[in-house]
């Protein structure tokens, strides 16, 4: 693996665990009964929002991840790996 795929695989995780906390806040404050209905509206839409940007965070990923044929990286094994490597950084 290079740096490009660890780079790409660390900030998709960072990314997921921003929107899941904000997620789980929101869904912690909207279950209090102190805040009234316009609050509660407007954190539905952006729970919404959250997850949607979510399902397209790993959407990208995994296309970016099959757009840098790192795939093949991932199955292979000894020398067949290293020629695997050096062509996807001969390109």
């Amino acid at each position: 693996m290079n740096f490009l795929f660890w780079g790409l695989t660390i900030g998709m995780i960072g990314k997921v665990l921003v929107a899941v906390g904000v997620i789980v806040a929101h869904s912690k404050i909207a279950h209090e009964r102190k805040i009234d209905q316009q609050v509660l509206r407007s954190f539905r839409i952006e729970m919404a929002l959250t997850v949607t940007g979510l399902l397209l965070i790993l959407g990208g990923y995994i296309m970016e991840i099959y757009f840098y044929n790192f795939i093949d990286l991932l199955t292979c094994f000894g020398v067949d790996c290293a020629m695997e490597a050096a062509a996807i950084l001969s390109q």
